[in-house]
């Protein structure tokens, strides 16, 4: 006799109250079995399945109806029975969803066994992920209850802001929620802290970061909600008043964009944004005004159990019906804030429980009476500090007030830095910063084998007010700016921003590297200060993608530069950052070509060959992306000199690269290939690998420039080949950039005939170039769409697509591949009959073309023309014959077989239509001889039925 099979954990999906047994396809509720319908069982299934996923209308109805033609009217019956089981009464929605146009989604959070691999994510574990988050408060008196509704407001409601007075403890609250709740989410948690945001408009870039996002857009925001769309996430906003509005707009627009994101964000105010749910974060309860409470009684109440396991140290006679009283009075009168009660415990060792109410009594005026303001509860908890500020000794009011410059955690060793000058010894801040944890001013913890401290954030405004009211606050912020200076400088001093040894290991000091910055470049600052301080901290600023920070500091960082900097190391640094940063978040200005200019004539002074092939490498960049292909070319011999004097391998790989890409593009494919060749030659021979300078891939370029160079040569294999290899080195690196760069490479596939490839690769640039904000790379995935539709006879929207991304190219300054589409769309327009707006759009390419030296697509645009011009003049073929041999000239100058026979095609056809012989046939005989590959294209097609007519 067989046994049965034992049934295992992956049998059970658990979701919410509910259980379903799937072997034994069971639902229950607790234990309460529910019933449903058999269809709404195989629904519910494959929904649970694919939790997280939109699953098409198609496929459910597949599984639930197999071999079976189906109303999907039948399929929302079933699905909006599932709600009705799941929640009686309401809309179900939250469980499952309606993705309008795509199908449907389980959206609750789904549980199968510990093993399930779509409970780790991104090779991290949960809990991995949840050390992310700050430590969990061990112990948290009277709060569980709203931890746990907290928790259930999170999963229904997906966006909850915990709001309360100042020191009510948000924070601790929200933490707490967000690792119970962490269990439910298997994609990213992060955690941020908006009081430490110098700039509130660069929220977006600082949660990129967090979330595992590098931004690189002028629109960070629509960037981010790409990146995130798709994702399981929780998202931790704290101290959100300080940039109320930045927190509100991107919260909303998470909210709103990404379905299974999950938002606890604290504020004192509610943010006033869509979809937000209010949670208000009470005091803790205080006992009540009675003269005969017993201790029993008073320990009953969360805000008297705070204040007494806090104050249990200096106690000095345990609670007891007679002074329990008292302790209900302090409770009452502190309104149960965790905060003030904190700072009244640390009171009790020298002023007993009676001596610390009575001081309550006389030191403050409170006017809590009814309804309290904001600006009343700030009164009250700034008075209860100032008592609290008076009672400590000199050295601990001074590191109090000098420490309140650290931006989130600090060390014992930070504060002694800032505080050596006044205090020699170190046992004395020691002693100080001790007294400030134990009496809660500050709060300490253990983290990898070190006391880190911090302030609660009202605390630290405080004693910011009180270091400017001391008259220091201008010395210790400089003392601030030096420390982090000196630690940035520990680092080997950059030589260029993208060596490897530049970037500083310095993330966990960022918010006051960030902060010290902003003091130094300041009016009231130290211009020495900032200006080394920008140029030590652009390596980390731009590895973080805080591109358009870096270039805020390092635009003000040359401004104040002082003249004996200028024309030193330190300008060629700032010039660097400036360039890079200014090209990906304000597009290709004079300002990026004026920087790149100015650094490279300061590192030909200093004699750096290295630094002058950075800057050459980012002017050729710059000029090729602008369509200025002559001056890319002058640059990239201008760098292969460089390289050869100097004799630096790397420079001379990548000098050859930019070699055969320029003349790729001004049109000389013999020259083209050669060099293009020569560096993967010398790549080899010299032991170089993907030489990158100016942050830029120039293996994976150039392998796309001789794909199109084979391309044009005839030799249709072999440049989808390289064509093929350039996509798949690019995405080993896994970098955006190259990936896009790499399949540019949609031209050498649509043009070889491998439509559906081509289809393929483009639909891929457009979702890589979204995801990661690089705006000017998405606009040339939508031209490619474009010239597919047009391809697939869909004129109007090809047209339409073309023009869009057209504008959006030119407004970019990104120009590299303007005539190609500009010809595309004037050939559209002639097949839609649209004569006089094809032969503007074609005669301005062809200007453009001859200008900028873009001569690569001249043959191609004198094609097009004469195409034009024999349908808008078919009685007078002369000016149409004209521009064909024209084209044909200017191919074989090129050596462009493709492009010749592309010619030679039209001219035959020409030459039938208006039955002249032009010896248009025995020249497309002798070019289609020439080639050896590639037969099934469809030019070459086009040409053999041609050649095969009779006569």
């Amino acid at each position: 006799m067989t046994e049965p099979a034992t049934q295992t954990s992956k049998d059970i999906f658990v979701f919410g109250p509910y259980q379903l047994d799937i072997k034994n396809r069971v639902l229950r509720k607790g234990e309460e079995t529910l019933s449903i319908g058999g269809r709404a069982m195989d629904l519910l299934v494959v929904l649970l399945e694919r939790a997280g996923e939109v699953v098409s209308q198609k496929e459910l109805l597949s599984r639930a109806w197999p071999n079976a033609t189906v109303d999907p009217a039948n399929l929302r019956v079933h699905v909006a029975a599932l709600r009705r089981v799941f929640d009686p009464g309401g809309d179900g929605l939250r469980y499952i969803a309606n993705v309008s146009g795509r199908g449907y989604c389980f959206v609750a959070p789904v549980q199968r066994s510990a093993d399930d691999p779509r409970l780790r994510f991104g090779g991290q574990s949960i809990a991995s992920s949840i050390g992310q988050l700050p430590t969990r408060q061990i112990r948290m008196v009277g709060r569980d209850e709203t931890v746990d509704q907290l928790c259930t407001e999170l999963m229904g409601r997906r966006f909850v802001t915990v709001v309360g007075p100042g020191g009510v403890g948000k924070t601790t609250v929200a933490i707490a929620a967000a690792h119970s709740f962490a269990r439910h989410i298997h994609g990213p948690i992060g955690f941020v802290d908006l009081s430490s945001l110098a700039d509130p408009t660069s929220l977006p870039s600082i949660l990129g970061s967090t979330l595992g996002c590098s931004l690189q857009s002028h629109d960070p925001s629509s960037a981010l909600i790409t990146f995130l769309r798709e994702k399981s996430l929780l998202l931790v906003l704290d101290n959100c008043e300080s940039a109320k509005d930045s927190a509100a707009e991107i919260a909303e627009r998470i909210h709103r964009d990404v379905a299974r994101a999950h938002i606890i964000a604290t504020s004192r105010e509610a943010l006033q944004a869509a979809g937000e749910h209010v949670h208000v974060l009470n005091s803790l309860d205080c006992p009540p005004n009675r003269s005969n409470l017993t201790a029993i009684e008073v320990r009953s109440y969360p805000a008297a159990q705070l204040f007494l396991e806090r104050a249990a140290a200096g106690l000095r006679t345990p609670l007891t019906d007679a002074n329990a009283p008292d302790v209900a009075r302090i409770c009452r009168r502190l309104d149960g804030i965790p905060l003030a009660l904190e700072l009244a415990a640390s009171r009790v060792g020298s002023l007993g429980l009676r001596g610390t109410a009575d001081h309550l009594d006389s030191s403050f005026a409170f006017v809590w009476k009814g309804r309290r303001t904001a600006i009343a509860r700030h009164q009250t908890i700034a008075t209860m500090l100032d008592w609290s500020y008076r009672l400590l000794t000199e050295p601990e009011r001074a590191i109090f007030c000098s420490a309140s410059v650290f931006v989130g955690d600090f060390t014992d060793e930070l504060a002694a830095a800032l505080s050596m000058e006044a205090y020699e010894s170190r046992h004395t801040i020691n002693d100080a910063l001790a007294g400030l944890a134990a009496k809660s001013l500050i709060s300490a913890s253990a983290r990898d084998g070190q006391t880190r401290y911090r302030f609660l954030e009202i605390t630290r405004a405080y004693a910011a007010i009180k270091l400017y009211e001391r008259g220091d606050s201008n010395d210790v912020r400089r003392r601030h700016a030096v420390i982090f200076k000196d630690l940035l400088q520990q680092q080997t001093e950059p030589r260029s921003v993208f060596d490897p040894c530049s970037f500083p290991a310095q993330d966990v000091h960022v918010g006051n590297i960030r902060a010290a910055l902003v003091w130094a470049l300041s009016e009231r600052g130290d211009p020495e200060i900032g200006v080394r301080l920008a140029a030590l901290a652009a390596p980390l600023l731009i590895r973080l993608s805080l591109l358009d920070e870096c270039r805020r500091s390092c635009r003000r960082a040359l401004a104040l530069l002082p003249e004996l900097e200028k024309g030193q190391r330190i300008e060629m640094v700032l010039q660097e950052a400036l360039s890079y940063t200014s090209m990906f978040t304000r597009g290709n200005s004079s300002e990026v070509q004026a920087s790149l200019q100015r650094g490279l004539a300061i590192a030909a002074d200093l004699n750096d060959s290295t630094q002058q092939l950075h800057f050459l490498a980012g002017l050729n960049t710059f000029l090729y992306r602008t369509g200025d292909f002559h001056g890319a070319l002058a640059v990239a011999s201008q760098a292969s000199e460089v390289a050869k004097v100097s004799r630096i391998p790397s420079g001379m790989v990548m000098a050859e690269w930019m070699l055969g890409v320029a003349y790729h593009c001004v049109g000389n494919q013999d020259a083209a290939e050669r060099h293009c060749q020569n560096g993967f030659t010398h790549s080899i021979d010299l032991s170089v690998h993907d030489p990158a300078f100016f942050g830029y891939d120039h293996r994976v370029r150039a392998l796309v420039g001789l794909a199109g160079t084979l391309w044009l040569r005839g030799y249709a294999h072999r440049a989808i080949s390289i064509a093929e290899q350039a996509i798949r080195e690019a995405e080993v690196r896994n970098q955006p950039v190259s990936l896009c760069i790499s399949l540019y490479t949609v031209q050498v596939f649509l043009r070889a005939g491998l439509v559906q490839r081509a289809a393929e690769l483009s639909e891929r640039l457009t979702e890589c170039a979204t995801q990661y904000g690089l705006d000017p790379f998405r606009s040339v995935g939508l031209a490619f769409e474009g010239e597919l539709a047009l391809h697939s006879g869909q004129l109007a929207r090809g047209i339409e697509l073309l023009c869009h991304a057209l504008s959006s190219l030119q407004s970019e300054q990104h120009n590299i591949l303007h005539t190609v589409f500009s010809g595309a769309l004037a050939e559209g327009l002639r097949r839609l009959l649209r004569f006089d707006e094809a032969l503007v759009t074609i005669d301005r390419a062809i200007d453009l073309a001859n200008g900028s030296g873009a001569a690569l697509e001249l043959s191609e645009l004198l094609r097009v023309k004469a195409e034009i011009l024999a349908a808008t003049m078919p009685t007078d073929p002369h000016s149409a014959i004209k521009a064909i041999r024209r084209s044909l000239e200017v191919g074989k100058q090129q050596a462009a077989l493709a492009y010749q026979l592309r010619s030679a095609v039209t001219f035959a056809r020409l030459e039938s239509e208006q039955s002249i012989d032009y010896g248009a046939r025995a020249i497309l005989g002798s070019i289609y001889e020439q080639f050896a590959e590639g037969f099934e294209a469809p030019d070459l097609r086009a040409a053999r039925v041609i050649l095969n007519r009779p006569g």
